[in-house]
């Protein structure tokens, strides 16, 4: 059931792979973590913890890889080389990675519904926020949605437009109204590691913009953690899909 795929960007100036898995149902397409390429969410389980939602034909799963947040990790290049990254990683999604999950569906143009964890949350949040017209839900996992302070606290244009935090308080015109019709759910843990103040703030900024939301907070025996997204996933697409 799964099938890979993976061609050279102009946009990020390197290759990029996506995988899929399943034959028919909703597109989601899930992030991976800042280091992840496309079957890490297989790897670790995630998949797996989906695949009755798969199976039944409700969902048809796709990945790419973590251009940006592999770049991040391993401080490739300038800070200006990493936070432009991220731009034309959400550049490459729309126009590139959009059209071969839409190819792969037999030309259906059923919004996708994004997904992720960590910094796959961020990556899931702000391509809904930047094209509504191609993306109708977000399922953010134990949010990390200010990546300056795993840049050394820089800042540019570039990470501005890739930033939803950032770029929706003065968002005006058909995009945020577009968006407006749209849906986010921000779950976060309460266990290691987790930062329950990133997701409140994540939807604080969407309320504030008219942008529909849900924070969703759970206990302390929630860390951030495989386990903890493989629970969390499957939940959420089946209210979703």
């Amino acid at each position: 059931m799964k099938v890979t795929d993976r061609w050279y960007s102009e946009r990020l100036e390197q290759p990029i792979g996506l995988a899929r898995w399943g034959h028919y149902g909703t597109p989601v397409l899930v992030f991976p973590t800042a280091g992840g390429d496309a079957e890490e969410i297989e790897h670790n389980g995630v998949v797996g913890a989906c695949w009755p939602l798969i199976e039944s034909g409700r969902i048809k799963l796709y990945s790419c890889d973590s251009v940006a947040g592999q770049a991040m990790v391993a401080k490739s290049g300038s800070l200006d080389h990493r936070m432009w990254l991220f731009n034309q990683y959400h550049h490459c999604v729309r126009q590139e990675v959009v059209p071969a999950i839409r190819a792969d569906m037999g030309g259906d143009e059923t919004p996708i519904v994004t997904a992720g964890a960590s910094i796959g949350a961020f990556n899931a949040l702000a391509v809904l926020c930047r094209f509504p017209d191609v993306f109708r839900a977000a399922v953010g996992m134990s949010g990390t949605y200010r990546i300056q302070r795993f840049l050394d606290g820089a800042f540019s244009q570039d990470l501005f437009f890739a930033s939803p935090l950032d770029f929706l308080p003065g968002l005006e015109g058909e995009q945020l109204d577009r968006l407006r019709s749209r849906f986010a759910i921000i779950a976060t843990g309460q266990g290691a590691w987790e930062d329950v103040g990133a997701s409140w703030e994540a939807g604080d900024v969407l309320g504030r913009k008219g942008v529909p939301n849900r924070v969703d907070v759970w206990g302390a025996e929630w860390p951030h953690d495989w386990p903890t997204w493989q629970r969390m996933l499957p939940q959420y697409l089946d209210e979703l899909c």
